[in-house]
């Protein structure tokens, strides 16, 4: 099993969410997030005076989810083709991170692994 976890522009969630949907992922949440990476954030004039403040930290939504090892390939595609900006895609499209996971529980049968998902 491994847990997906996609940092994506806000603006884009709806066919992230609808692209995961169509790849087969049945479970997985999303939360807007706040976070710098190559993109450095951006130069905001704020004020009558026009003064200029940096933000380093971008508005970004994560969304997690678990899948089958089986899942990884249509999952990786799905968020890619649907997350990616016009033409060749701009920092700032976002990242996948990929890792394994050992066990997953059901609270409410007790249910464990793959019958957990």
């Amino acid at each position: 099993m491994l847990k997906v976890e996609a940092i994506v522009r806000p603006e884009r969630v709806n066919e992230v969410v609808a692209a995961l949907q169509d790849a087969g992922c049945r479970g997985f949440h999303y939360e807007n997030i706040t976070g710098q990476g190559i993109q450095q954030g951006v130069e905001v004039v704020t004020g009558r005076g026009g003064r200029v403040a940096s933000r380093a930290a971008m508005p970004k939504t994560l969304i997690v989810t678990v899948i089958s090892d089986d899942m990884k390939e249509a999952v990786i595609e799905a968020i890619v083709s649907s997350a990616r900006s016009e033409g060749e895609g701009a920092i700032g499209d976002g990242k996948i991170f990929m890792s394994e996971i050992s066990d997953v529980v059901r609270v409410r049968t007790g249910e464990r692994g793959q019958d957990a998902l």
